[in-house]
């Protein structure tokens, strides 16, 4: 299994966790953005810069994607295309996304899009803070423990 970390949308309070995680498992991991992002130093990863654009990034990760392989990404659309390669989607929350979930989702996310883009004013996200990222530590645990 590889990890592929969609990084343009990175919280960098996510960084130490994915890199402890990484090296931890040996995982060989591909950072893959539209400008340099870092995670840290390690043997196991490799940093891929495309070219700029909305999907370039998305693009690359689901060309290079295997089935069973992880991907970390809060980028529904992505993970749909994921899930659809029979590979795993973890978000930057913690939330996995599987067949049975992914969809709905999707649904939510196309229902907000087109609400913001009729002029209503929208909420958004709350803020990521570090209750999100132990949320996200003990998912990405959980998922690299079922591996074993």
């Amino acid at each position: 299994m590889k990890l592929y970390i969609d990084g343009d949308a990175l919280p960098n309070i996510l960084k130490p966790i994915l890199l402890r995680a990484i090296d931890k498992s040996n995982l060989e991991t591909f950072v893959v953005s539209n400008k340099k992002i870092s995670i840290g130093s390690s043997k196991n990863i490799n940093y891929i810069i495309v070219d700029a654009g909305a999907d370039e990034a998305d693009n690359h990760i689901v060309e290079m994607l295997d089935q069973g392989d992880l991907v970390i990404t809060a980028d529904i659309p992505l993970a749909d295309r994921v899930i659809s390669k029979n590979a795993n989607a973890i978000d930057h929350r913690g939330e996995r996304y599987n067949k049975d979930n992914i969809k709905q989702y999707l649904a939510i996310r196309n229902l907000m899009e087109s609400i913001r883009d009729s002029g209503e004013i929208t909420k958004g996200p709350k803020p990521f803070g570090t209750k999100d990222a132990q949320y996200f530590a003990n998912a990405l645990n959980g998922f690299l423990q079922s591996l074993k």
